[in-house]
């Protein structure tokens, strides 16, 4: 497990022929024709990231590994190897290798003067990065004293360290406040299987076999969870973040669970205040009726709260009445008459479409929300061309429906598709404009640079400089809402005709 001797021998095999050699090799790939050939590949990078360091190609990384292997091989064959010095310096090689390209300087600058020569045996984010933006400076591996041996330091080094940690953190404009759904939904975050994250969310048998990591998790998250950043991304002139609340769907419904979810909502809603952050807009159960009266709870709470709060209710609506097919006369409504499908059915039967409905009860709730029956019909038939629903839609219910039906959700999640003959339109959501920067991962079960209407209406409240709350009961003007998010480069998100489950 543990041999002292070849720990130091480990370290100072490193510190002369592996880091001697390396700034010398990569001396060698700068020249025109290896770099054209190879090293090239590597700073295609210019602002780097973790998963840089090891964007190589094979001849370049099997170079590397004869450089490392000398440390390990000389150890094992003078009998003095351990796993501490084998493990360990695999480890050290990787930790230095992702923190040298993380763009982010975390080291303190208290931490050289204490130790004045550990100048010249650690590098620095920041040393690293002038590489990959000056190219011909700062060559060595991690031990920058090579470069000072050898005159090829870069002369701003010391002074793009200093600023680097004196840089202002900065705040985003917006945030879209999320939370998890399943335990399995962590892997589908980019925290968790970047491949997952790239495309929707699907059910995996396979991530079956990680209910260890998944109950280890969810023990975490219930007990010590706390709000963190999920996304961070840039369009036009703001900078959008996406925040998550350690908090799963199945927490969401139940009672005893209310006031804790409130407190850790109500926080990152107070702490976006501190930020000065312009929108926050809230997603998913965030928002709920029971829970907050759709986020109105906290403007109650904070009548000086200056971040704006937005449930999105207006654009989810103006998404599906623009979904609902032309020359549509009827509908039915199937589903929790919430604000969003109260303010839909409202819109439909102004516009002379008849909204029928299946429950006595639904019907009352949308009369009384109505002020009077306008077209709204109690029905106890089942064959209409277009439904509006919610996730509760079950079996029993889909298998009712004549042939063709289109289903539209108005819900924030999508009901479980059971018919192969009918078709089934998104949860409410928009496809982003191209100029939309680091999109590299879906929301949920939405396709890439698809966002939910709910996140997308926070993004055009701050566009548009709107500082009026969009919560409880209050709603903002569908059309104006629509024809700004229209303006600002979002799409409809279109269903072919032919595309069924």
């Amino acid at each position: 497990m543990w041999r002292i001797d070849g720990v130091i021998l480990t370290m100072l095999l490193h510190a002369g022929p592996v880091e001697f050699l390396y700034y010398w090799l990569h001396q060698l790939l700068h020249h025109h024709y290896l770099y054209s050939r190879y090293h090239s590949h590597h700073h295609s990078s210019i602002v780097t990231e973790p998963i840089t360091s090891v964007v190589h190609p094979f001849v370049e990384l099997l170079s590397y590994v004869v450089l490392f292997a000398i440390p390990m091989l000389t150890t094992l064959f003078t009998g003095t190897a351990s796993i501490a010095s084998l493990y360990g310096y695999g480890t050290f090689i990787d930790f230095m290798n992702n923190m040298g390209h993380c763009n982010f300087e975390l080291i303190p600058n208290w931490l050289f003067p204490i130790f004045p020569p550990l100048k010249y045996l650690m590098y620095t984010p920041s040393f690293h990065s002038l590489h990959h933006t000056q190219f011909r400076a700062n060559y060595s591996l991690f031990m920058p004293i090579y470069d000072y041996i050898y005159g090829t330091v870069d002369k701003s080094s010391d002074t793009i360290y200093e600023c680097s940690l004196k840089r202002k953190e900065e705040f985003p404009d917006v945030v879209h406040l999320t939370h998890i759904t399943t335990p399995q939904s962590i892997y589908h975050l980019r925290l968790g299987f970047p491949y997952l994250a790239s495309g929707p969310e699907t059910y995996k048998w396979y991530l079956c076999l990680m209910w260890p990591v998944t109950l280890w998790t969810m023990m975490l998250t219930w007990i010590y969870g706390s709000t963190f950043v999920l996304e961070r991304l840039r369009f036009d002139k703001l900078t959008l973040q996406t925040w998550v609340i350690p908090k799963y769907n199945i927490q969401y419904f139940m009672h005893s669970q209310n006031q804790s979810i409130n407190r850790k909502i109500e926080e990152a809603i107070l702490e976006a205040d501190k930020k000065g952050i312009k929108v926050l807009s809230l997603g998913l159960l965030n928002q709920g009726k029971d829970l907050n009266r759709y986020g109105e709870l906290y403007v109650h709470r904070h009548p000086n709260l200056k971040t704006t709060l937005v449930d999105g209710s207006s654009l989810a609506v103006a998404v599906v009445l623009s979904s609902i097919p032309k020359g549509t006369t009827e509908v039915l409504l199937r589903g929790m008459p919430n604000k969003v499908a109260c303010a839909v059915a409202l819109a439909l039967c102004q516009k002379g479409i008849q909204v029928a409905t299946i429950l006595k009860e639904d019907y009352e709730k949308l009369k009384a929300s109505f002020g009077s029956e306008y077209n709204l019909v109690l029905s106890s038939n089942f064959s209409f061309k277009t439904w509006l629903v919610d996730d509760g839609l079950n079996e029993e219910e889909q298998k009712k429906a004549i042939k063709g039906t289109v289903f539209i959700p108005f819900s924030q999640f999508p009901p479980k598709k059971m018919r192969k003959d009918c078709f089934y339109h998104s949860t409410p959501a928009m496809v982003a404009p191209t100029s939309l920067e680091n999109v590299d991962s879906c929301e949920n079960w939405l396709p890439r640079r698809v966002m939910s209407a709910w996140r997308v209406a926070g993004i055009v409240h701050a566009l548009e400089g709107w500082n009026v709350h969009e919560c409880g009961y209050s709603m903002f003007n569908v059309d104006k809402v629509w024809q700004a998010t229209l303006q600002h480069g979002f799409k409809p998100l279109t269903i072919p005709a032919a595309t069924k489950n």
